[in-house]
């Protein structure tokens, strides 16, 4: 039996599946290229028309008021970070305080680790995985250099046992008395599995461990609930499933029991909102995670996110999980039905509590794939060695979609299409 109950493979199944679906008129919501099938959402969302809409609001402001657009307009500028903190916090489950619209991925990070990281006597390591995302790994190797500590010895990496999955058992393993900090994925960014953020947070805490976690392949994918989980701080970026645009500002928790410990990297726009403009010397921070910011908000770059977390609202985070699971399961029953014998792997987790928003389809000859693909008007995503990325998203993607894509791998793969490109990746894969 493949996959899920009641599945069938034809394409009117498909058709039936997105009759039935709850979060269909938002695919309106958003601009489809009617000669394409978009398969990499969890690289680069889609533009939606309400994010273009606010994006040109805050233009007309600019425009309309110069700089009285930081205090006036539909949206004024000097709160709007704040402002998406408030509709991003039920993503991650924490209270607007504890959330800000702030830098990027890898800045926030930085910031995140200069605070909280504070080696003592044998407490100096990090611990992270050899799977995780290397912006992460690199920013934790540059921060120990800062401290004088060598990385090779420091910066502890928790293997994997197949290449593909990290065991929770491993990580508590890891967790010993010379431990200083944790640093891991919600969602591994390859096989899209996820960790066990609740049990990994306990276990941290138990050994007065403080453990942060890089949310950017599971927000607006998965429902969060780091504050109930005690989690001590998080980051991510908002261009993937929150479709934020290319190099949107990112976002960064920080426990409300951490309020008050000083930024390892102040800015002025971490200061409290009344001082700020008294431009004195001393660092007056903010009392909430708004202190964590650093340098002025990227205010084009933060615009988009309105439109696009407002459709996020309506349409409620665990709708949006619900479908996620489902539309993948019916990718994973798909291939298994109609791909047989042409050696592709499934490689994330079949469980829908271990698995994120995509599916990880591997194959020696993934790159030459991706290339026939997109000549085939499927943009999917291809992450080295093996991996095939390919990410129906929930408010977008449709079951005749995902149907499409594998009877065009099936073609692909049976007509030999892929042998006419190089097996290597292109400049951005």
């Amino acid at each position: 039996m493949v996959g899920s109950e009641n599945f069938l493979p034809t394409l009117d199944f498909a058709k039936q599946l997105d009759k039935n679906d709850s979060l269909a008129r938002f695919r309106e919501e958003f601009y489809i290229n009617p000669n394409s099938i978009y398969m990499d959402g969890n690289s680069l969302g889609l533009l939606s028309k309400r994010a273009e809409r606010t994006l040109l609001n805050t233009l007309q402001d600019w425009k309309d008021y110069g700089i009285d657009g930081w205090t006036k307009g539909e949206q004024p500028w000097f709160f709007l970070s704040e402002k998406l903190a408030k509709m991003m916090a039920p993503l991650v489950g924490a209270s607007a305080e504890e959330v800000i619209a702030s830098g990027s991925t890898t800045i926030n990070l930085h910031q995140l680790v200069a605070t909280f990281y504070s080696p003592k006597g044998s407490q100096t390591k990090i611990l992270a995985d050899e799977l995780n995302f290397p912006s992460d790994i690199y920013a934790l190797k540059s921060q120990l250099h800062n401290h004088g500590l060598d990385p090779d010895v420091h910066l502890i990496r928790v293997k994997s046992q197949d290449g593909r999955l990290i065991e929770e058992n491993d990580i508590i393993e890891a967790m010993t008395e010379e431990v200083a900090m944790i640093i891991l994925p919600t969602v591994l960014y390859r096989s899209g599995q996820i960790l066990d953020i609740r049990r990994l947070t306990d276990e941290a805490h138990k050994r007065n461990i403080l453990i942060g976690f890089d949310a950017c392949h599971s927000i607006g994918a998965i429902p969060h609930s780091f504050t109930d989980w005690d989690v001590d701080f998080a980051y991510w970026c908002n261009y993937k499933y929150l479709n934020g645009g290319p190099g949107a500002v990112g976002g960064l928790y920080v426990n409300r029991k951490h309020f008050g410990r000083s930024p390892g990297l102040a800015g002025w726009f971490g200061s409290s909102k009344d001082k700020q403009f008294d431009l004195e010397h001393t660092f007056t921070p903010a009392d909430t995670a708004a202190a964590y910011q650093i340098g002025t908000p990227h205010v084009l770059s933060l615009a988009p996110l309105i439109g696009s977390l407002e459709i996020f609202a309506e349409a409620g985070i665990e709708n949006i999980r619900q479908k996620s699971l489902h539309i993948n399961q019916y990718l994973m029953d798909l291939i298994k039905h109609e791909l047989v014998d042409m050696d592709f792997v499934i490689g994330n987790p079949s469980e829908n509590i271990r698995r994120g928003g995509h599916v990880s389809l591997e194959h020696s000859e993934a790159a030459r794939i991706c290339k026939s693909l997109k000549e085939n008007g499927i943009i999917p995503d291809f992450r080295a060695p093996n991996i095939i990325r390919l990410a129906p998203v929930a408010l977008y993607s449709t079951y005749e979609e995902v149907w499409k894509v594998v009877q065009t791998l099936k073609v692909i793969m049976k007509e030999k299409q892929f042998e006419k490109f190089a097996n290597e990746r292109e400049v951005v894969a």
